[in-house]
């Protein structure tokens, strides 16, 4: 009770109590989600716990109330309790709060605000668990319909069954038979159900209906299905009879007979029946697999797989089997085989005989050759009219050439292949004696038979074409023609002179002495061959040489050997094709067509074609496709086998193992013209040994470009150019990133400086010269100098710097060189055999008595190719 003061001076009486908060009640709204996507909105109240006993302090923590489903709004704390004033009274002065209530006030609203806060966290965390068991729900939902879906469909199967087991029943057997019947068949058909379907009950109205059970457990008839169609009046069934025909309607069944012959149609009844097999004619290539097999033969693959498995071999559908394998196959299953290879693609290109009734004559192919040197090419300037030689580097012939000469007594022209004398164009005479009709060998009377010589002689043999002798250089004042005679006998060539059958010739390039009686003898030699050919048929040949020109693209120089080759041609040679855009002759003159025996430069090919290669005139693009993909593959093929090797036998692994350690001289290297590249690829090939070698990474004709000084930088290359030259935008890279470029016009000194250079990447010899031998006497140790032996040579002379030995038993046991030789207290260079001296040794003081020292200096001498 407090005691309050009036204006009367009356006390009265106040009850005071303590203050606290009134109870909350929370409202709030949430969505409940029923099945079938119902939903229902309610409001939800949370209320504190209730206490027992009154109002609890307000110093007490109140309770936590528990947490309803719902997330409800903050709720405004209640405003304190104002005491009521005395009804007898007025102006009553109430007393204030003290500071107890002020505190306790502050606490129950820390309370609040915390409860508040825990509240907010309990009611997220019950909205994210209804979300997730939400989400089951659904899940859960859709699996059932999916499980209700396909026992429908099950269960209309099953139904469907039924009914053409009783309608069949009902025919065959009678309305007596067709429930026993009915009731075998539907208890041989499977009675599984789908989970969640209670049992299939069968109205007599309705027909079968399913009861299914939800989620919850409840009974749910399933919905039957709608359908569109109008229910007709149902048939009479049963036997046709007699009777029944008689009283029947005008409506009728169909009989049993017509409905057996209807099943045994749609069955395939009438497919048992064997049918005539078709006999074909399989195309079988080198290679094929069993599905393609099988169809070409019009056969199951399982009856090929089959057929292997019987002759014990394994396979499956998309393994490729050998052509003797589907050759036994095909005529196991009485196919007839016809065996075709990728090769049959060049079939009909060359050699097809002509008839003789089409033939015509036509010039002779003359192709001269013999050593170095020995004056072909002026001889064929001479018979030419022509300065050949002073066009050529070094006053050598470096090319292959052909040209076409008029003989002045006969009117008859002469074509002539000029080959190169040099040992590297070894290519170069073989090709041109491949070519040839008659060869002329030229032998220098001053010289006689020399070593290309004797390889021309061979190459005529192998092309088992006539020779005549041209003894040449008779004007010089050593010439001597027999002795040139006598040292062919060697070599199984007998001239006429000397009874045999081969032509002889003195002759004068210089002088132009006995030129037309060699022409006069080519042509002899020419009527005796009786060469004829077909003029009018497509153009055969082969590639003499070819280049790669910056103005004019690939040339090719042709021999044209048989038939006529036009402008516009659609021609092949080795793994390259094109159509023909010009001809030009020997005299640089552009012409519409060239004949058998005429040389010409065909310009139109894709790319430069390799010289030797034979060319053919095909009848349209698709086919010259066919040719040049399948050489091309070929190639490609020859190329990764020489690069990559086979595995072979023991002699061959080691013979690898052995040059795997040697050094490489990275190469690229860029010519003319092929002839020219394959000469100088063929002599650095022969300079490689097992310890160095040249690699060439890259080799073509034409000139240096951009790309190839890329190689070589990234290879540390070097590039060698034969008569060609760099590109300026290449000349100025190779400048650029120090990629060093050689120009080369005679192939001499491009063999010479490749060999120096690669000579320069063997390791150095080695060799040991012995000085002399000394005998350790007495070992003395002498303070900051260390051990020396005091010795006396025994043999020979001992230098001090050189290399010594330490032997004791006959054993070495260190091998280094000498620090110090002394001759009593002066250090000498050297000392003389019977002397006595003191060595010491670097880096080594083990010495005794008895031990001998060999001394020996170590010499490094360079090796070269």
């Amino acid at each position: 009770m407090v005691d309050t003061k009036t204006p009367g001076d009356k006390t009265l009486s106040v009850p005071t109590k303590t203050l606290t908060l009134k109870p909350r009640v929370e409202t709030g709204t949430v969505r409940q989600s029923f099945s079938h996507g119902r939903t229902k909105q309610v409001v939800v109240e949370k209320r504190g716990k209730r206490r027992v006993g009154g109002d609890a302090p307000a110093t007490e923590t109140p309770h936590t109330p528990e947490p309803v489903v719902a997330k409800a709004a903050p709720a405004k704390p209640a405003p304190l309790a104002r005491p009521a004033a005395p009804r007898g009274g007025s102006g009553v002065v109430l007393r204030t709060q003290t500071e107890d209530e002020r505190s306790a006030r502050a606490s129950a609203l820390a309370d609040a605000k915390v409860r508040d806060v825990e509240e907010r966290r309990l009611a997220e965390e019950e909205a994210k668990r209804r979300n997730s068991k939400e989400g089951i729900e659904q899940a859960e939902r859709e699996a059932a319909e999916a499980r209700r879906k396909a026992e429908e469909d099950r269960h209309r199967q099953d139904e469907e069954a039924k009914r053409k087991a009783e309608l069949e029943a009902k025919k065959r057997f009678g309305e007596a038979e067709a429930k026993t019947a009915a009731a075998a068949k539907a208890a041989a058909l499977p009675t599984a159900r789908a989970p969640g379907v209670a049992a299939d009950i069968t109205d007599e109205d309705e027909g079968p209906r399913q009861i299914r059970r939800g989620p919850g457990g409840a009974v749910r008839p399933a919905t039957p299905p709608k359908t569109t169609a109008k229910p007709a009046p149902a048939k009479q069934r049963g036997r046709l009879t007699l009777v029944t025909a008689l009283t029947a309607d005008d409506v009728r069944e169909r009989s049993i007979a017509s409905f057996r012959r209807r099943t045994q149609r749609l069955k395939g009844h009438q497919s048992n029946e064997p049918k005539e097999k078709l006999i074909r004619e399989v195309i079988i290539p080198e290679a094929i697999n069993i599905q393609e097999l099988a169809n070409r033969m019009s056969e199951r693959a399982v009856d090929v797989i089959r057929l292997l498995m019987k002759q014990g071999a394994m396979h499956k559908i998309t393994d490729v089997i050998d052509a003797d394998t589907a050759q036994l196959i095909a005529e196991e299953l009485g196919h007839t085989v016809k065996r075709v290879a990728a090769s049959d693609v060049e079939e009909g290109l060359f050699d097809i005989v002509d008839d003789s009734s089409d033939t015509e004559p036509r010039s002779p192919v003359v192709t001269v050759m013999g050593h170095v040197d020995h004056g072909k090419t002026s001889l064929l300037d001479a018979l030419r009219h022509a300065n050949v030689v002073s066009g050529e580097a070094g006053g050598i012939t470096q090319h292959i050439g052909a040209y076409q000469v008029t003989s002045p007594e006969s009117g008859k022209k002469i074509t002539f292949i000029d080959t190169p004398g040099h040992a590297a164009f070894t290519a170069m005479r073989a090709r041109g004696a491949k070519v040839t009709d008659i060869v002329v060998l030229v032998v220098a009377a001053d010289d006689g038979v020399m070593p290309q010589t004797i390889e021309a002689i061979n190459h005529a043999k192998a092309a088992k074409v006539p020779m005549i002798i041209a003894i040449n250089k008779i004007d010089k004042p050593d010439a001597k023609p027999e002795r040139v005679r006598t040292e062919l006998l060697q070599y199984e060539v007998q001239v006429e002179s000397m009874g045999g059958d081969v032509v002889d010739v003195e002759v004068s390039a210089k002088n132009k002495t006995n030129l037309d009686k060699l022409l006069e003898m080519i042509a002899l030699q020419a009527d005796l061959l009786d060469l004829k050919t077909n003029v009018s048929r497509p153009a055969e040949g082969t590639v003499i040489e070819a280049k790669l020109d910056r103005g004019r693209g690939p040339v090719a120089t042709v021999l044209v050997q048989r038939g006529t080759l036009k402008v516009g041609d659609i021609i092949v040679a080795g793994a390259e094709m094109g159509r023909v855009r010009a001809l030009i002759n020997d005299q640089g003159v552009t012409i519409d067509e060239a004949g058998p025996s005429v040389p010409v430069e065909v310009l139109g090919f894709n790319g430069p074609p390799e010289a030797g290669d034979r060319l053919a005139v095909v009848e349209n693009e698709a086919r010259a496709r066919q040719v040049t993909s399948y050489r091309a593959h070929q190639k490609r093929e020859n190329a990764a086998a020489s690069i990559s090797g086979m595995r072979g036998s023991l002699e061959q692994m080691m013979s690898q193992l052995k040059t795997s350690g040697r050094k490489d001289f990275p190469l690229i290297i860029k010519a003319d013209v092929q002839g020219s590249l394959e000469a100088i690829l063929g002599s650095l090939d022969k300079l490689g040994t097992d310890e160095v070698a040249a690699r060439i990474l890259h080799a073509g004709v034409g000139g240096i470009s951009e790309s190839d000084v890329t190689l070589a930088e990234g290879f540390n290359a070097a590039i060698i150019g034969f008569n060609v030259r760099a590109h300026k935008e290449a000349a100025a890279a190779a400048k650029r990133n120090g990629i060093e470029i050689r120009y080369y016009n005679i192939i001499y000194d491009l063999v010479d400086d490749v060999k120096k250079a690669m000579s320069g990447l063997l390791a150095p010899t080695l060799r040991e010269t012995m000085l002399g031998n000394a005998l350790i006497l007495e070992v003395f140790n002498i303070s900051k100098v260390g051990k020396v032996a005091g010795c006396r040579v025994t043999d020979g002379t001992v230098e001090r710097g050189a290399n010594v030995r330490l032997i004791r038993d006959n054993v070495v046991v260190h091998e280094g060189k000498l620090s110090t030789l002394k001759r009593f207290k002066d250090e000498v260079k050297e000392v003389q055999s019977g002397q006595e001296c003191g060595m010491a040794f670097e880096n080594y003081a083990d010495m005794r008595a008895g031990d001998v020292i060999e001394c020996y200096r170590v010499e490094t001498i360079q090796r070269s190719l």
